[in-house]
Protein backbone atom coordinates (compact mmCIF):
# COMPACT_ATOMS: atom_id res chain seq x y z
CA UNK A 1 0.00 0.00 0.00
CA UNK A 2 1.01 3.38 -0.16
CA UNK A 3 -0.36 5.61 3.16
CA UNK A 4 -0.37 9.40 2.92
CA UNK A 5 0.02 10.15 6.44
CA UNK A 6 -0.73 14.10 5.44
CA UNK A 7 -4.54 15.11 3.84
CA UNK A 8 -6.73 17.70 5.19
CA UNK A 9 -10.38 18.61 4.25
CA UNK A 10 -9.20 21.42 1.98
CA UNK A 11 -12.07 21.08 -0.80
CA UNK A 12 -14.73 20.76 1.91
CA UNK A 13 -18.38 22.65 0.64
CA UNK A 14 -19.11 25.96 0.76
CA UNK A 15 -21.73 25.79 3.50
CA UNK A 16 -18.61 25.06 6.22
CA UNK A 17 -17.16 28.47 5.40
CA UNK A 18 -20.15 30.20 5.75
CA UNK A 19 -21.34 28.67 9.48
CA UNK A 20 -17.37 29.70 10.39
CA UNK A 21 -17.87 33.20 9.19
CA UNK A 22 -21.40 33.27 11.03
CA UNK A 23 -19.61 31.83 13.86
CA UNK A 24 -16.68 34.48 14.02
CA UNK A 25 -19.35 37.59 13.04
CA UNK A 26 -21.33 36.36 16.70
CA UNK A 27 -18.38 36.49 18.64
CA UNK A 28 -19.27 39.37 20.46
CA UNK A 29 -23.17 38.58 20.31
CA UNK A 30 -23.72 35.19 21.52
CA UNK A 31 -27.32 34.69 21.14
CA UNK A 32 -26.49 35.21 17.18
CA UNK A 33 -23.98 32.60 16.93
CA UNK A 34 -25.08 29.60 14.80
CA UNK A 35 -26.27 26.01 16.10
CA UNK A 36 -24.31 22.81 14.84
CA UNK A 37 -27.39 21.45 13.89
CA UNK A 38 -27.78 24.97 11.11
CA UNK A 39 -24.95 23.21 9.28
CA UNK A 40 -26.26 20.71 6.49
CA UNK A 41 -24.37 19.26 4.07
CA UNK A 42 -25.98 16.37 2.55
CA UNK A 43 -23.28 13.32 1.81
CA UNK A 44 -23.88 13.90 -1.49
CA UNK A 45 -22.21 16.93 -0.68
CA UNK A 46 -19.02 15.52 0.37
CA UNK A 47 -18.96 13.16 -2.48
CA UNK A 48 -18.84 15.19 -4.89
CA UNK A 49 -15.98 17.39 -2.58
CA UNK A 50 -13.31 13.85 -2.72
CA UNK A 51 -14.64 12.45 -5.65
CA UNK A 52 -13.66 15.17 -7.92
CA UNK A 53 -10.73 16.19 -5.91
CA UNK A 54 -8.41 14.00 -3.36
CA UNK A 55 -9.86 10.69 -4.37
CA UNK A 56 -9.56 11.64 -8.34
CA UNK A 57 -5.51 12.63 -7.29
CA UNK A 58 -4.99 9.87 -5.45
CA UNK A 59 -6.02 7.45 -8.07
CA UNK A 60 -3.79 9.41 -11.09
CA UNK A 61 -1.00 9.91 -8.77
CA UNK A 62 -1.37 6.30 -7.51
CA UNK A 63 -1.93 6.35 -3.20
CA UNK A 64 -4.09 4.46 -1.75
CA UNK A 65 -4.75 5.68 1.89
CA UNK A 66 -4.94 8.58 3.19
CA UNK A 67 -4.88 10.15 7.10
CA UNK A 68 -7.46 13.03 6.45
CA UNK A 69 -8.12 15.74 9.27
CA UNK A 70 -9.88 19.50 9.03
CA UNK A 71 -7.89 21.99 6.66
CA UNK A 72 -5.19 23.16 9.06
CA UNK A 73 -5.48 26.66 8.23
CA UNK A 74 -9.11 26.62 9.21
CA UNK A 75 -8.23 25.98 13.01
CA UNK A 76 -7.71 28.70 14.02
CA UNK A 77 -7.19 28.53 17.59
CA UNK A 78 -6.83 32.09 18.15
CA UNK A 79 -10.31 33.42 16.94
CA UNK A 80 -12.30 33.56 20.06
CA UNK A 81 -12.35 31.50 23.07
CA UNK A 82 -12.57 27.55 23.87
CA UNK A 83 -16.12 27.38 23.45
CA UNK A 84 -15.65 28.67 20.13
CA UNK A 85 -12.94 26.44 18.85
CA UNK A 86 -14.71 23.13 20.62
CA UNK A 87 -17.52 23.89 18.59
CA UNK A 88 -15.62 24.66 15.35
CA UNK A 89 -13.49 21.25 16.12
CA UNK A 90 -16.64 19.10 16.78
CA UNK A 91 -17.84 20.23 13.14
CA UNK A 92 -14.75 20.01 11.23
CA UNK A 93 -14.03 16.63 12.92
CA UNK A 94 -17.25 15.21 11.92
CA UNK A 95 -17.13 15.89 8.80
CA UNK A 96 -13.65 14.10 8.36
CA UNK A 97 -15.32 11.05 9.97
CA UNK A 98 -18.33 11.40 7.84
CA UNK A 99 -15.59 11.07 4.41
CA UNK A 100 -13.85 7.99 6.18
CA UNK A 101 -17.63 6.46 6.16
CA UNK A 102 -18.61 7.22 2.69
CA UNK A 103 -14.81 6.05 1.91
CA UNK A 104 -13.50 3.43 3.97
CA UNK A 105 -10.87 2.39 1.63
CA UNK A 106 -9.20 5.49 1.22
CA UNK A 107 -9.71 8.03 4.27
CA UNK A 108 -9.31 7.43 8.23
CA UNK A 109 -9.26 10.27 10.08
CA UNK A 110 -7.18 12.30 12.57
CA UNK A 111 -8.52 14.80 14.59
CA UNK A 112 -7.99 18.73 15.51
CA UNK A 113 -8.19 19.69 18.82
CA UNK A 114 -10.05 22.53 20.23
CA UNK A 115 -6.52 24.23 21.54
CA UNK A 116 -7.20 28.21 22.38
CA UNK A 117 -4.81 30.32 23.74
CA UNK A 118 -4.17 30.63 27.41
CA UNK A 119 -6.71 27.73 28.28
CA UNK A 120 -5.69 24.20 30.01
CA UNK A 121 -4.77 21.33 26.73
CA UNK A 122 -6.51 18.90 29.25
CA UNK A 123 -9.67 20.77 28.07
CA UNK A 124 -9.31 18.99 24.70
CA UNK A 125 -8.95 15.61 25.98
CA UNK A 126 -13.25 14.99 25.41
CA UNK A 127 -12.85 15.80 21.82
CA UNK A 128 -9.76 13.75 21.83
CA UNK A 129 -11.87 10.65 23.61
CA UNK A 130 -14.39 11.15 21.56
CA UNK A 131 -12.58 10.96 18.30
CA UNK A 132 -10.58 7.93 18.94
CA UNK A 133 -13.53 6.37 20.64
CA UNK A 134 -16.71 7.05 18.33
CA UNK A 135 -14.89 8.00 15.38
CA UNK A 136 -11.51 4.94 15.24
CA UNK A 137 -9.27 8.49 14.87
CA UNK A 138 -5.84 7.52 14.25
CA UNK A 139 -4.02 10.79 15.04
CA UNK A 140 -4.51 14.21 16.22
CA UNK A 141 -3.10 17.67 14.93
CA UNK A 142 -0.96 19.41 17.75
CA UNK A 143 -0.78 23.15 17.19
CA UNK A 144 1.75 24.27 19.84
CA UNK A 145 1.03 27.96 18.87
CA UNK A 146 -2.73 28.35 19.20
CA UNK A 147 -2.47 32.67 19.41
CA UNK A 148 -1.65 32.28 15.94
CA UNK A 149 2.07 33.46 15.42
CA UNK A 150 2.60 35.32 18.86
CA UNK A 151 4.02 31.98 20.83
CA UNK A 152 1.88 33.08 23.66
CA UNK A 153 2.22 29.12 24.79
CA UNK A 154 5.14 27.12 26.66
CA UNK A 155 7.26 25.14 24.51
CA UNK A 156 5.90 21.77 23.95
CA UNK A 157 8.55 20.25 26.76
CA UNK A 158 6.56 22.35 29.00
CA UNK A 159 4.25 20.42 31.59
CA UNK A 160 1.61 22.31 30.55
CA UNK A 161 1.01 19.85 28.02
CA UNK A 162 1.78 16.51 29.79
CA UNK A 163 -2.58 15.63 30.30
CA UNK A 164 -2.47 15.61 26.28
CA UNK A 165 0.53 13.33 26.28
CA UNK A 166 -0.44 11.43 28.92
CA UNK A 167 -3.55 10.89 26.93
CA UNK A 168 -1.73 10.07 23.70
CA UNK A 169 -0.18 7.64 25.39
CA UNK A 170 -2.88 5.71 26.58
CA UNK A 171 -4.56 5.63 23.27
CA UNK A 172 -1.17 5.13 21.64
CA UNK A 173 -1.74 7.91 18.86
CA UNK A 174 0.47 10.18 17.75
CA UNK A 175 0.40 13.69 16.97
CA UNK A 176 1.33 15.69 13.83
CA UNK A 177 2.47 19.00 15.35
CA UNK A 178 0.74 21.17 12.71
CA UNK A 179 0.28 24.77 13.82
CA UNK A 180 -3.03 26.94 12.00
CA UNK A 181 -2.96 30.44 9.88
CA UNK A 182 -0.71 33.33 11.19
CA UNK A 183 -2.32 36.32 12.39
CA UNK A 184 1.54 37.93 12.73
CA UNK A 185 1.87 40.04 9.60
CA UNK A 186 5.35 38.79 10.09
CA UNK A 187 5.46 35.25 9.06
CA UNK A 188 3.49 33.87 6.08
CA UNK A 189 1.28 31.18 6.70
CA UNK A 190 2.31 28.52 4.73
CA UNK A 191 5.40 30.17 3.87
CA UNK A 192 6.99 30.84 6.97
CA UNK A 193 5.08 29.68 9.98
CA UNK A 194 4.46 26.08 9.34
CA UNK A 195 8.23 26.08 8.81
CA UNK A 196 9.50 27.43 11.71
CA UNK A 197 6.90 25.86 13.94
CA UNK A 198 8.46 22.72 12.23
CA UNK A 199 11.68 23.49 13.19
CA UNK A 200 10.89 25.06 16.34
CA UNK A 201 9.15 22.39 17.85
CA UNK A 202 12.34 19.96 16.96
CA UNK A 203 14.70 22.10 19.02
CA UNK A 204 11.74 22.50 22.01
CA UNK A 205 12.25 18.76 21.74
CA UNK A 206 16.12 18.55 21.56
CA UNK A 207 16.62 20.96 24.46
CA UNK A 208 14.47 19.23 26.78
CA UNK A 209 14.37 15.61 27.98
CA UNK A 210 10.55 14.83 27.34
CA UNK A 211 11.08 11.83 25.90
CA UNK A 212 12.11 10.31 28.97
CA UNK A 213 8.61 11.05 30.61
CA UNK A 214 7.06 9.77 27.62
CA UNK A 215 9.10 7.04 26.12
CA UNK A 216 6.59 6.22 24.17
CA UNK A 217 5.58 9.59 23.14
CA UNK A 218 5.34 9.80 19.14
CA UNK A 219 5.76 13.28 16.84
CA UNK A 220 5.36 13.45 13.57
CA UNK A 221 7.33 16.34 12.58
CA UNK A 222 5.43 17.80 8.53
CA UNK A 223 6.54 19.93 5.86
CA UNK A 224 9.72 17.56 5.78
CA UNK A 225 11.02 18.83 9.31
CA UNK A 226 10.89 22.42 8.16
CA UNK A 227 14.84 23.12 8.77
CA UNK A 228 15.96 20.33 10.43
CA UNK A 229 16.99 18.28 7.74
CA UNK A 230 19.36 21.09 5.65
CA UNK A 231 20.89 21.78 9.48
CA UNK A 232 21.39 18.06 10.72
CA UNK A 233 24.84 18.75 11.85
CA UNK A 234 23.46 22.48 13.40
CA UNK A 235 20.78 20.28 15.53
CA UNK A 236 23.29 17.36 16.31
CA UNK A 237 26.12 19.78 17.25
CA UNK A 238 23.64 22.16 19.76
CA UNK A 239 22.76 18.78 20.88
CA UNK A 240 26.36 17.98 22.14
CA UNK A 241 27.09 21.35 23.70
CA UNK A 242 23.74 20.66 25.34
CA UNK A 243 25.42 17.44 26.69
CA UNK A 244 22.14 15.66 25.26
CA UNK A 245 22.81 12.36 23.93
CA UNK A 246 23.62 11.45 20.20
CA UNK A 247 20.53 12.63 18.61
CA UNK A 248 19.45 8.79 16.94
CA UNK A 249 19.29 7.92 20.81
CA UNK A 250 17.51 11.11 22.20
CA UNK A 251 15.02 12.11 19.79
CA UNK A 252 14.37 9.95 16.80
CA UNK A 253 12.81 7.19 18.87
CA UNK A 254 9.69 9.53 19.18
CA UNK A 255 10.01 12.15 16.17
CA UNK A 256 9.62 10.85 12.68
CA UNK A 257 9.08 13.50 9.47
CA UNK A 258 6.80 13.33 6.61
CA UNK A 259 7.72 13.59 2.54
CA UNK A 260 5.82 17.09 2.37
CA UNK A 261 9.16 18.85 0.36
CA UNK A 262 8.12 19.44 -3.33
CA UNK A 263 10.99 19.15 -5.08
CA UNK A 264 13.33 16.22 -5.95
CA UNK A 265 16.44 17.92 -4.11
CA UNK A 266 14.45 18.56 -1.09
CA UNK A 267 13.37 15.03 -0.53
CA UNK A 268 17.11 13.56 -1.87
CA UNK A 269 18.40 15.13 1.06
CA UNK A 270 15.55 14.38 3.47
CA UNK A 271 16.37 10.82 2.26
CA UNK A 272 20.09 10.90 2.96
CA UNK A 273 20.22 12.71 6.07
CA UNK A 274 17.17 11.25 7.90
CA UNK A 275 17.10 7.83 8.55
CA UNK A 276 14.24 5.69 6.45
CA UNK A 277 12.77 4.71 9.60
CA UNK A 278 11.99 7.91 10.47
CA UNK A 279 10.38 9.43 6.97
CA UNK A 280 6.69 8.57 6.24
CA UNK A 281 5.00 9.19 2.62
CA UNK A 282 2.72 12.32 2.80
CA UNK A 283 1.92 14.94 0.24
CA UNK A 284 -0.14 16.89 1.98
CA UNK A 285 -2.22 17.30 -1.92
CA UNK A 286 -4.78 20.37 -2.77
CA UNK A 287 -2.67 21.92 0.00
CA UNK A 288 -0.79 25.08 0.29
CA UNK A 289 1.20 24.19 -2.82
CA UNK A 290 -1.26 23.34 -5.47
CA UNK A 291 0.52 24.33 -9.10
CA UNK A 292 2.58 22.84 -11.81
CA UNK A 293 6.18 23.04 -11.43
CA UNK A 294 7.20 24.46 -15.08
CA UNK A 295 10.77 22.71 -14.50
CA UNK A 296 9.28 19.11 -14.87
CA UNK A 297 5.72 19.64 -16.04
CA UNK A 298 4.20 17.44 -12.95
CA UNK A 299 2.30 19.05 -9.42
CA UNK A 300 4.85 19.87 -7.22
CA UNK A 301 2.59 18.15 -4.24
CA UNK A 302 2.69 14.91 -6.54
CA UNK A 303 5.26 13.76 -3.41
CA UNK A 304 5.28 9.84 -5.07
CA UNK A 305 7.36 11.14 -7.64
CA UNK A 306 10.19 12.57 -5.98
CA UNK A 307 10.06 8.92 -3.62
CA UNK A 308 10.30 6.54 -6.28
CA UNK A 309 13.06 8.50 -8.27
CA UNK A 310 15.44 9.21 -4.83
CA UNK A 311 18.57 7.60 -5.50
CA UNK A 312 19.08 7.32 -1.76
CA UNK A 313 16.54 4.10 -1.14
CA UNK A 314 16.33 0.60 -2.20
CA UNK A 315 13.14 -0.51 -3.00
CA UNK A 316 12.80 -2.45 0.27
CA UNK A 317 13.21 1.31 1.83
CA UNK A 318 10.50 3.01 -0.38
CA UNK A 319 8.01 0.02 1.02
CA UNK A 320 9.11 1.66 4.87
CA UNK A 321 8.41 4.97 3.98
CA UNK A 322 5.08 4.51 1.28
CA UNK A 323 3.64 2.10 4.11
CA UNK A 324 5.26 0.08 6.83
CA UNK A 325 6.66 3.02 8.73
CA UNK A 326 3.15 4.51 8.59
CA UNK A 327 1.62 0.98 10.48
CA UNK A 328 4.56 1.30 12.88
CA UNK A 329 4.17 5.15 14.07
CA UNK A 330 -0.07 4.48 13.86
CA UNK A 331 -0.73 2.01 15.39
CA UNK A 332 -4.66 2.50 15.42
CA UNK A 333 -3.91 2.41 11.82
CA UNK A 334 -1.89 -0.72 11.44
CA UNK A 335 -4.92 -2.58 13.53
CA UNK A 336 -7.56 -0.89 11.55
CA UNK A 337 -5.89 -2.22 8.67
CA UNK A 338 -5.55 -5.73 9.65
CA UNK A 339 -9.15 -5.58 10.55
CA UNK A 340 -9.60 -5.66 6.70
CA UNK A 341 -6.78 -8.25 5.72
CA UNK A 342 -4.68 -5.54 4.69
Amino acid sequence: MIIDVHGHYTTAPAALGAWRERQIAALHHPAQAPKAAELSISDDELRESIESNQLRLMRQRGSDLTIFSPRASFMAHHIGDFNTSSSWAAICNELCYRVSQLFPDHFIPAAMLPQSPGVDPASCIPELVKCVEQYGNVGINLNPDPSGGHWTSPPLSDRHWYPLYEKMVEYDIPAMIHVSTSCNACFHTTGAHYLNADTTAFMQCLTSDLFKDFPSLKFLIPHGGGAVPYHWGRFRGLAQELKKPLLQEHLLNNIFFDTCVYHQPGIDLLTKVIPVRNILFASEMIGAVRGIDPETGHHYDDTRRYVEASVNLSDAQRQLVFEANARRVFPRLDAALKRKGK
